[in-house]
């Protein structure tokens, strides 16, 4: 009997990961797209060589913000997250106060911004950047879901009703199919809780980089 049930664990473990695969392989045809709506607005047309490069970097970036880090254990030790219809009311305090608690005070930027480069694929991050596959984040802290200005949102961000804050993007970076179900970010999520810190820490700051509290 336990053969059985061993075998059936590793049959539902390898439909997860192909689910998971088919999320990433999603995530990377978006990717080379846009770098090839790219190029033809500058008028460069990409062989197929320069495609294959384009892909393998992508594949890189990918295969980085899965990588382990030191930080604590994984999900599967920790408690359930919050989704955006159970995250209730959220404290709204200024970035300083954000990193200077736990557990941002205790993350390293230096490991969120490598993460961050995945991010920066679909994302704009310092002021004035534009809106690309998604929207501009930028000062994104603090703001309501589904409101910068001249980016198409889905019907579903659009009728969402929470506010960006570091316990909403720590459960959305987890499983964003999960925290919004229907939303149209193709990413698999970051499973590591560590990661994740490092991530929003990083986050934290170059999204608010010059950012004073009368102008939040």
């Amino acid at each position: 009997m336990s053969g059985i049930y061993t075998n059936r664990c590793h049959i539902w473990v390898r439909r997860i990961e192909k689910r998971a695969l088919n999320q990433i392989l999603d995530a990377l045809v978006h990717k080379l797209l846009y770098i090839q709506v790219l190029a033809n607005a500058f008028g460069t047309t990409l062989n197929n060589h320069q495609k294959f490069l384009a892909l393998a970097a992508l594949m890189m970036l990918v295969a980085g913000c899965g990588k382990k880090s030191e930080g604590p254990e994984s999900e599967s030790t920790a408690g359930p997250l919050a989704t955006a219809a159970t995250l209730g009311e959220q404290a709204l305090l200024s970035t300083e106060e954000y990193l200077a608690a736990e557990p941002y005070s205790a993350a390293s930027q230096s490991r969120g911004e490598k993460q961050a480069q995945i991010c920066r694929a679909c994302h704009s991050l310092e002021k004035g950047g534009p809106n690309m596959i998604g929207p501009a984040l930028f000062g994104f802290f603090g703001k309501e879901v589904g409101t910068r200005s001249g980016f198409e949102y889905s019907a579903v961000m659009r009728n969402a009703d929470f506010v960006w804050t570091p316990e909403a993007l720590n459960a959305w970076l987890a499983q964003p199919g999960r925290f919004l179900p229907g939303n149209r970010m193709t990413f698999a999520g970051v499973s590591k809780q560590g990661d994740r810190d490092d991530l929003i820490a990083y986050l934290l700051s170059v999204t608010s980089a010059g950012i004073t509290e009368q102008q939040e």
